[in-house]
């Protein structure tokens, strides 16, 4: 019986694009679950089934299951026990951004991470952490022709102590691939952006790009904050903003880019439908708002940025011109100097 050859071409993308940048991707919703399941085998990790496709549908997020941005945050807890080493970070790390260029032919990706989520409540060394994800990104960058850097995230559940030991690992390794900062994780009513504004002030004056979670399950009030005191390059999704004037005046003002993420907002309602999808774009592009295009996290969310584009054209919420001149955005707005 003779046997077909298997055939690999490199990725199609809409007219006018030959190289994709991503620049909002969570390490811990990036990593394909088959290298997941292995790293945790590799590890003694116990899980809470032996069956594969069991643990596929644990640390994945099928469209219309989970229905709000708290039941997606609860993945996390298992992708980041998994990602709790140092040989698991730089496997994770590698893997995300050579995955991503043989998929999407991205040739420019920012992978984000909180390194103290995966250090197991101080038994992992955090340095140690850190520089095995920065391992993982010197082989991806010397086997493949691609630009990538790493932001390191601060969380809105930490105290400031804790926040403040990130960014300060973050400026000890920002000559070895630590690219910039964000704010993420869980609304916390104790959180008040306010309280780091001389942080940011000091990461700006440093040399890091900075960039915030905000207008996603907080309103338009989360990004006026986020821009009055942080002074962000970048906000994280930020498409509550298109609910109020003034808030989008003082993006366009500062020129201050939103990484949208279309398929996160969807599977966790922040989005209701693709038609509110599409009047936040248009709004959006009205108002002349600098915008990008994300996946947020595409393994964890089944997509990738291809996918994304394509179903924002398919459902006509921005066309050719649109991805275009997003995917040439992405790149000129990269912490990647």
């Amino acid at each position: 019986m003779e046997t077909s050859e298997v055939q690999i071409h490199k990725p199609t993308f809409p007219e006018g694009i030959e190289e994709l940048a991503e620049l909002h991707s969570h390490l811990g919703g990036s990593v394909d679950p088959a290298v997941m399941w292995e790293l945790a085998h590799s590890q003694g990790t116990k899980l809470p089934t032996k069956n594969y496709w069991d643990f596929v549908e644990l640390i994945t997020a099928s469209p219309g299951v989970h229905k709000t941005l708290d039941d997606y945050l609860k993945l996390f807890k298992w992708t980041e026990l998994i990602q709790s080493s140092p040989i698991s970070i730089e496997r994770s790390v590698y893997h995300t951004i050579a995955g991503a260029y043989r998929k999407n032919n991205m040739t420019l990706c920012e992978l984000r991470f909180n390194p103290m989520k995966r250090n197991r409540g101080g038994e992992q060394d955090l340095d140690h952490i850190m520089m095995a994800a920065i391992r993982g990104l010197d082989r991806v960058l010397l086997e493949y022709p691609v630009k990538a850097g790493i932001i390191i995230c601060l969380d809105r559940t930490f105290s400031y102590n804790l926040n403040e030991i990130l960014f300060r690992k973050a400026l000890k390794y920002q000559n070895r691939g630590i690219i910039g900062l964000d704010f993420a994780g869980p609304r916390n009513k104790e959180f008040k952006y306010s309280d780091y504004k001389d942080i940011y002030k000091e990461a700006r004056k440093a040399g890091l790009g900075l960039t915030v979670h905000a207008g996603e399950d907080e309103g338009h009030t989360s990004v006026a904050t986020v821009l009055e005191y942080l002074e962000p390059d970048r906000i994280g999704h930020g498409i509550r903003a298109t609910e109020d004037q003034s808030t989008m005046d003082m993006l366009v003002e500062r020129g201050t880019v939103l990484e949208t993420c279309p398929s996160s907002n969807l599977d966790t309602r922040v989005v209701k439908d693709m038609t509110q999808m599409r009047m936040i774009y248009k709004t959006i592009k009205d108002n002349h708002i600098k915008y990008t295009i994300n996946t947020d996290g595409p393994e964890m969310l089944m997509t990738n940025l291809r996918n994304e584009m394509y179903m924002l054209l398919n459902n006509n919420v921005l066309d050719k011109s649109d991805l275009v001149k997003a995917n040439k955005q992405a790149f000129s707005s990269s912490f990647i100097r």
